[in-house]
């Protein structure tokens, strides 16, 4: 039997066996599409979901679903390598297939690809080939069994990093001796929004119209508080499944909004960790119909916004004296706050207003466990004088991550951040130092 997600409605169609030409429709292959919903308030509920249960005899659906769970290595030493890379834009995923022919257990076994430039913004037509350099393998959640997940980078034939190719010079950075002895520490957590799929709309939320007010929604249980949990709870497994080092999730304060965390993760670790847990998202909302968005402002008014806020440490922050080690850290970062903010992703004017737990693009503040600065350390930090945490409050949702790895590191064993506008991370912040 397979599973579907549709959106509230109640009705039952039987499939004719025969098409109005006559000619015979799959025989024996359907039998009825049961759909079973409340029909009662279904307009208020437009963007909820539920499994339902597609009823077949011997139907392609039921062969297809069998194929699509099939664990291929019982029957062969190949397997199948998603070769996944960022987009023209800076923010979108792609992603293609290939057979390899023995499972692999570090990403230099695999061999480098390549592609079409031109149709993804990222090269001109006479001259369209992109490189891309395996360098990170997590296990696929999705075809299970030795099949895996890549991440890569991508170069010009002649082996320069593109534009968008931001890793290549993290990984630079974070292969620095003075970086290395720092053992730098970054926790993500990432906030994202569920849109309904026909009228971008959020996820449990009345088409045209509005929920209540925020308040009961974060961290809620209850089919009139949390939308798209079974989103959340999918995506929370198959990161664990993949290897990727997710800490936790939660529900957001705006109804159908959610958070992931991933780390602490050491140096650009961290950066091909969230990039493999976003893939895996948008693979999940695809499957359930759903659309992801990572706006940092999805929706205008008395709404909380969306961001990927970082935290940060280094192994000085975190020894004897370390809150003054921080406490540089964060003067370096005022010095250039505005650089920053520009390298942070589109968008976020919209969300930095001062309100809604953020803080105001146009100043820089710190603050210990204040929601509302653009740096927020933990009371446990002050409380002992080092850190596990600070937390960038500055927020950067949509753009990528191993910008900021580049911008928020020591430059020496006791200094801890240096940032520079063209290293800076782009997603957008709210750093805390952990």
């Amino acid at each position: 039997m397979a599973q579907i997600l549709v959106p509230s409605t109640q009705w039952q169609m039987r499939v004719p066996k025969c098409s109005t030409f006559g000619s015979p429709i799959a025989t024996k292959m359907w039998g009825s599409l049961l759909l079973k919903q409340n029909m009662k308030g279904a307009a208020k509920s437009a963007g909820k979901f539920r499994v339902l249960a597609l009823h077949s005899e011997n139907s392609t659906v039921n062969r297809t679903e069998k194929l699509l769970n099939m664990d291929i290595t019982p029957y062969t030493d190949k397997i199948i390598a998603e070769y996944i890379w960022i987009g023209g834009s800076g923010i979108d995923m792609r992603s293609k297939s290939r057979t390899i022919s023995k499972p692999v257990e570090h990403p230099s076994e695999l061999p480098k690809w390549n592609y079409d430039g031109s149709s993804t913004g990222q090269a001109p037509g006479e001259d369209s080939e992109v490189i891309l350099y395996p360098q990170a393998i997590f296990k696929d959640p999705f075809r299970g069994g030795n099949n895996i997940l890549v991440i890569c980078d991508a170069y010009t034939p002649a082996g320069e990093p593109i534009p968008t190719n931001k890793r290549h010079k993290a990984a630079e950075i974070f292969s620095n001796k003075k970086v290395v002895d720092e053992v730098p520490w970054f926790g993500i957590e990432q906030e994202y929004t569920l849109l309904q799929q026909n009228v971008k709309w959020p996820l449990g939320w009345p088409v045209g119209g509005y929920p209540g007010p925020q308040g009961p929604y974060y961290c809620g249980a209850g089919a009139n508080k949390s939308f798209g949990r079974d989103i959340s709870d999918a995506h929370y497994k198959a990161c664990l499944y993949a290897g990727i080092n997710i800490s936790g999730t939660n529900g957001e304060v705006m109804p159908g909004q959610w958070e992931y965390q991933v780390g602490p993760s050491v140096g650009i670790e961290a950066g091909d960790h969230i990039w493999c847990s976003r893939y895996i998202l948008e693979r999940i909302t695809e499957q359930a119909g759903v659309v992801l968005s990572l706006d940092p402002k999805p929706i205008e008014g008395d709404w909380n916004g969306a961001g990927c806020h970082t935290n940060y440490s280094t192994k000085s922050m975190r020894e004897e004296g370390g809150f003054e080690v921080i406490k540089k850290a964060i003067l370096n970062l005022s010095l250039r706050h505005k650089e920053h903010i520009s390298a942070y992703g589109e968008g976020n004017e919209r969300r930095l207003t001062g309100k809604h737990e953020t803080a105001s693009i146009d100043s820089f503040s710190w603050g210990v466990a204040n929601r509302g600065c653009s740096i927020r350390v933990g009371r446990d930090t002050e409380k002992n004088g080092k850190g596990t945490t600070i937390v960038t409050g500055l927020d950067l949702s949509s753009r990528n991550p191993c910008g900021l790895r580049r911008s928020v590191r020591p430059n020496s064993p006791k200094s801890a951040l240096t940032p520079k506008r063209e290293d800076s991370f782009r997603t957008p912040p709210r750093h805390q130092f952990i």
